[in-house]
């Protein structure tokens, strides 16, 4: 039996919900494999702000360095997204909780389903056969470099670093899934131009000779931003940095069909932490229409990380079911009638019962309520 203590960062907008939905999988996922996942929420975001007036409150901080793993939701609020002279934001509260816990790397996994492939806007045939891996750098770079602005508010400047140190450890990570998948790694930079980047590409060579069974090609970020539209299938192992990451992982969501889709896993030496990337979506809260398929797809990537590997699976089987099904939110078919807690519902049923008990097959294939 395992025993995890989970913290639980639900956060804003959406974050509640699909963090609902990801909580229920876990759940009938500890019934089934007798294992034991205890929850203890906690506040960041804007609603953290409004509450203690910190996006990351001291109470929050001390929680995850004492639980196990992070299952994380989503941030942001229109009020700080409108406001540029705001000095307290939402975002700060991840950032600052990246930096305290060591969460060096952003692991990002792209796939085509295929029977999604309609949601997306690019052509079935570029798609067809498309699953590979982003390693975004998560510790360096722009977003923690010294920042300026003069007081006329007239010239800024945001400096981007990076060591030797901090390109090593996420270069091997990315090295090691590479030799696991279909071994071949893509360094994504701009080493023509960025001093950085070709800092990039020098550490990035010197490692690859301790894994000669990986093929490493090197691509500038404006044609890796084309690629991946045009070939997306060429890939299998993506790695850059902090802020090449946060966009080409972004982008590539349009493969999938959705950013309800796109999971992701954030790991340091000693933390972890497990999220959507589609952000707070403020629009739809609380309309149970939030897709929840990269929370739970999230929670799944939290108990591979904890080598309960079957039980992962498990999780990816259901959301495949779900999908194959048609049980998915308007995001992923627009005359959809299930909302967010009837595909969480659907996907947490199926791990209990592996089978459709709790639904009317009929129904579902009709587009119609499936809840007996």
């Amino acid at each position: 039996m395992k025993k995890l203590k989970i913290a639980v960062l639900a956060g804003d907008g959406i974050g509640p919900e699909v963090i609902l939905q990801a909580k229920k999988a876990l759940g009938a996922i500890a019934l089934v494999f007798g294992h034991e996942f205890t929850f203890e929420d906690a506040l960041i975001g804007a609603v953290a702000i409004e509450r203690t007036g910190k996006p990351l409150p001291d109470q929050t901080l001390n929680l995850c360095k004492n639980t196990d793993s992070i299952l994380f939701g989503a941030i942001g609020d229109p009020m700080y997204d409108n406001d540029p002279e705001s000095k307290i934001r939402p975002e700060q509260g991840l950032l600052k909780l990246r930096k305290e816990l060591g969460l060096y790397a952003n692991i990002r996994p792209i796939k085509a389903y295929p029977k999604l492939m309609d949601a997306s806007p690019i052509k079935k045939e570029i798609l067809q056969g498309t699953d590979f891996i982003i390693y975004r750098e998560l510790n360096g770079g722009m977003y923690f470099g010294k920042k300026h602005l003069n007081e006329e508010g007239t010239y800024a400047s945001d400096l981007c670093e990076y060591s030797e140190e901090e390109i090593s450890k996420i270069t091997h990570l990315a090295f090691k899934s590479a030799q696991e998948r279909r071994k071949k790694l893509t360094l994504v930079d701009k080493a023509n131009v960025l001093e950085t980047s070709r800092l990039w590409r020098k550490v990035v060579q010197k490692i690859a000779k301790q894994y000669p069974d990986v093929t490493v090609d090197f691509l500038y970020v404006d044609n890796a931003a084309m690629q991946l539209i045009l070939n997306p299938r060429q890939f299998d192992v993506i790695l850059t940095d902090n802020l090449f990451g946060d966009i080409l992982s972004d982008e590539a969501s349009v493969i999938a069909g959705s950013k309800g889709l796109m999971a992701s896993a954030s790991v340091g030496e000693k933390y972890s932490l497990f999220e959507p990337i589609h952000g707070s979506y403020n629009e739809v809260k609380d309309k149970n229409c939030a897709n929840p398929i990269a929370s739970i797809l999230s929670a799944g990537m939290l108990l591979e990380h904890f080598g309960l590997i079957k039980e992962a699976l498990t999780v990816f089987q259901a959301v495949e079911k779900a999908i194959i099904n048609h049980i998915v939110t308007i995001d992923l078919k627009v005359d959809s009638k299930f909302g967010t807690n009837e595909v969480g519902d659907y996907i947490a049923n199926y791990i209990l019962e592996k089978g459709d008990l709790y639904f009317k097959m009929d129904n579902v294939n009709l587009g119609q309520s499936t809840i007996v």
